[in-house]
Parts: structure tokens; sequence; C-alpha cells
């Protein structure tokens, strides 16, 4: 099936995540469906709080996901589903560990609950599960094991992407930023909500952005004792950083008019993916 084929993987991913598509592209063909099938399993996990009018029913649906694994896990017959069934196959092709996806969707039950993070190292562990395995989960259908790595890109990927994220979040009265953050820099849960900045928030908004490009760096970094071959999972990294660098031309204020640059970011992938660094 090809990868953009109505109905498939790659139809789904294309018109719900362009950016992870765009990098899947950059994988070897017989590895490239069981990404598509992998994104678009994260895709249906994380947009759970998004569908679902209270946490209960959003229990009961990721439950539905940790079932439908186990099954797979355990040599069941793939539940029919347009996404479940290519990502049993990917599963039993590259011998995907059942624990990493539970450690993803554990980190996504976290969406449920409406109360920011209390600190700052509890969102890096909510991201190192929610982006992070979602990384390891890549980089071993490209037959690389690399969890340091995965673990920074995941982060610093996640980070930049809440950052962009945060006017829509904020609209839906959730909250990312870390509580103890946003009481040192004397921002109130109700100014986000209702969409006002000021000198506090972008100051908050500056400091979790270093916070983001420290952890691409460093994944940068680790990834040159890396094969080429992990590349394509690691590419969101340089999505990441086109995010960063929209966020820096706004003075970092997330609720500023959006100047997103999406050709500059199509050419700094095609050129990394090209060139087999990130």
């Amino acid at each position: 099936m090809a990868a953009s084929e109505p109905g498939s993987p790659g139809a789904f991913v294309r018109t719900h995540d362009p950016d992870r598509f765009l990098t899947a592209m950059f994988a070897p063909p017989d590895r490239r469906e069981a990404l598509l099938a992998l994104y678009a399993f994260n895709f249906e996990v994380a947009r759970v709080r998004e569908v679902v009018s209270d946490a209960m029913i959003g229990q009961i649906r990721l439950q539905w996901w940790r079932d439908a694994l186990t099954e797979i896990a355990t040599g069941r017959p793939p539940r029919q589903h347009e996404v479940v069934q290519p990502l049993a196959a990917a599963i039993a092709r590259h011998d995907l560990p059942l624990a990493v996806f539970e450690r993803l969707i554990d980190a996504r039950e976290l969406d449920l609950d409406d109360q920011p993070p209390p600190d700052l190292a509890s969102l890096f562990a909510y991201l190192d599960g929610a982006s992070g395995a979602l990384v390891d989960l890549a980089l071993r259908i490209l037959g690389v094991e690399a969890p340091a790595v995965a673990h920074a890109a995941g982060i610093g990927f996640g980070l930049a992407g809440l950052l962009r994220a945060l006017p829509f979040h904020a609209g839906a009265d959730r909250i990312y930023l870390p509580a103890e953050a946003m009481a040192r820099h004397g921002v109130a849960r109700k100014d986000l909500t209702a969409g006002q900045g000021g000198a506090g928030l972008v100051a908050l908004v500056r400091e979790v952005a270093g916070h983001a490009a420290n952890h691409l760096d460093e994944a940068r970094h680790l990834s040159r004792d890396l094969p080429r071959a992990a590349v394509p999972a690691l590419l969101p990294v340089t999505v990441a950083r086109g995010w960063l660098k929209d966020l820096g031309r706004n003075g970092h204020d997330p609720f500023a008019a959006p100047a997103p640059r999406p050709l500059a970011r199509l050419a700094a992938v095609t050129v990394a993916g090209l060139r087999g660094r990130i």
C-alpha cells in the first residue's frame, strides 16, 4: 500500500501530522509504512483529551488502546481498525516492545488532568513518556536503540510543541507550563485562559524555550554517534528548531500573531534528511 493511499496510515498522518509525515519520507521504503503506522497511533492517543467530554471517557479510550496492544503482544489477531492492523504488522516485524507503548499511553493519561505540572522536572517526565517514547519506537523501527538520544529529542520536541500550542491549550483551560515557574514569573492561569500575555509570560516562555533548545542541542550532539539510518526518526528535532525560531521572531510572546514559515521548515528538514544529520 502506498504511503499516502486513501485509508492508509500514510494518508492519515499526512492529513493530521504533516511534519512527521515529511520526516517519515526520508526513511527507507521498507521501514516507512511502519513509521507511519506508529505516527498514526501516536496521533490517536494524543488527541484523546481533545475528543472526550470528561476524564472517565478518556480513560476508557486509552484502555482500549492498552488492550489492543496487549492482544498484539500476546499473538492474538489484531482488532479490525485502520490503525491497529498496520501497527500490529509494524510491531511484529520490528519487535517493538509493549513496555515502551505503555509508557507513552501512561503519559497521555496525564492529559486528562487539567492541572499544570507542579514543576519543570514533572513536565520533563511527562514529555519523556509522551514524546521520548515515540522517538524510541521510531528509532527501533529503523534498527537503532538509543534511549539517551530519544530522551533528549523527545523532551526538546515536546517542549517546543507545547509552546507552539500554548494559545490552543490555554483557550481550552489546559495549562502545561509548570506551576512553580508560573508563580515565579507572576503568570496567572486566568490570564492565560483569557489569552493575555505580558512581560512575565514572555520571560517564562523564553525560559522554557531555552530548555527546549538545550535538549535539542543535546540530541543533535548525541546523534553524531548513531548510524545514518537513525536520522529520519530524529528529523522532528529540525522541525522543533523551526518552531523555536518562529517563537523567537515574535519576541517569545505566544499570543502574538504567528509567523509560521512552512517552506523554511520544509527546506531545513529536506537538507537535514539529505545530509543525514539533524
